[in-house]
């Protein structure tokens, strides 16, 4: 069984989110996306704004009724530091005969010598980086030292090139803060979730007159 891994903060998710996840299962012809909202990531201890079961909702919501696509909320569960170490390790165990495919940014690949052990998360799964069509070519360097050679060619080729997508999450919650439409940036499900919930809201300011 081929795995894709996708983990962040999903707040919100968008469909730059789903546009990825989707090219990566082609392209590596993946039998099941583990779609992983992280609780606290080591790299961004500030936190997301949305709380763990709102992003699982939302999750759950963007996700829905994509039958090679999982909602796997063990590191909300988990609720503290989250390492991506520890949840391929728990995978591992569960499905040993698995192969693992991590889907990454270029961003993150720059900075994974910061990570928790990353020669032993190299042992567990192959990276997938993702290029974007308009950006230099991805440098691969910087995994010199934590993994072999041959498995450093391996990540090279299986690298898939996206289109530039111009969307975020902060984009999102920045777009709802000030009133602004969010409409065919993320599903609709997710769209009609934050305004129930009254997500993103930036709070009134009263003024007193003197």
């Amino acid at each position: 069984m081929r795995i894709g891994i996708l983990g962040g903060s999903f707040d919100p998710p968008h469909v730059g989110h789903l546009w990825i996840a989707e090219a990566v299962r082609e392209f590596h012809k993946l039998d099941e996306i583990r779609w992983i909202p992280a609780a606290i990531s080591p790299l961004k201890p500030d936190g997301p704004v949305a709380s763990n079961e709102q992003r699982r909702q939302m999750l759950g919501l963007a996700i829905s009724g994509c039958e090679n696509y999982r909602l796997d909320d063990r590191e909300l569960k988990r609720g503290h530091v989250s390492y991506t170490l520890d949840t391929l390790q728990e995978l591992k165990k569960e499905l040993p005969d698995a192969e693992f495919f991590l889907i990454m940014g270029s961003d993150s690949l720059a900075s994974i010598q910061h990570w928790h052990q990353p020669e032993r998360l190299l042992e567990l799964v192959t990276l997938v980086v993702l290029q974007r069509a308009a950006d230099d070519n991805v440098d691969f360097s910087v995994l010199s030292g934590l993994a072999s050679e041959t498995d450093i060619q391996r990540i090279r080729e299986s690298q898939v090139t996206m289109p530039l997508i111009e969307l975020s999450s902060s984009e999102l919650r920045q777009r709802v803060g000030k009133g602004q439409s969010i409409r065919f940036r993320t599903p609709r499900s997710v769209e009609a979730f934050i305004k129930a919930e009254k997500l993103y809201v930036q709070p009134s300011v009263s003024v007193r007159g003197s």
